[in-house]
């Protein structure tokens, strides 16, 4: 038998196996496997950082300064936030993907102080295997990526 033909097989026991896998635990969320490959579908455990833990925020914090440094030659940061609360958790269907809406007020390096919208949802950073958080800055948005006014980065 060729090489090959070995490999293929291998893989093919290999895939029949996770399948068999993933049928049998359906109660269960998935594992980093399922997550990273996609075998079995979505299963998330609605574990979502909350608005004002310090991960987000300093996620918010570093990603802010890095996007004003890189692409607007600017040295504005964010230095502290405030009134931060949540507005919706999963706010869609049911089997979507969970996600924590917040809104709160930033104080800039410019003395200004700020609205910012950001959402942090669950398995949706590197490889699906961590929470991430998206955001933006009322005022700031100079790509318009949420235009208009950060509209479209809330529920």
């Amino acid at each position: 038998m060729s090489a090959t033909r070995k490999f293929v097989r291998l893989l093919a026991t290999a895939a029949a196996a996770a399948l068999t896998v993933s049928v049998a635990a359906e109660g269960r969320a998935a594992n980093l496997f399922e997550l990273n490959f996609w075998l079995s579908g979505p299963r998330y455990d609605a574990v979502v950082p909350l608005c004002e833990e310090s991960w987000p925020l300093l996620q918010i914090q570093k990603a802010f300064a890095e996007k004003e440094r890189r692409f607007w030659n600017s040295d504005l940061a964010i230095v502290g936030f405030e009134r931060v609360h949540e507005v919706k958790f999963m706010p869609w269907a049911s089997g979507t993907i969970p996600r924590r809406f917040c809104t709160g007020r930033v104080l800039t390096s410019d003395g200004k102080a700020r609205t910012i919208n950001y959402s942090v949802a669950e398995n949706t950073g590197f490889a699906g295997a961590s929470s991430d958080v998206e955001w933006c800055v009322v005022g700031l948005d100079r790509n318009w990526a949420y235009n208009p006014a950060c509209k479209m980065a809330r529920p």
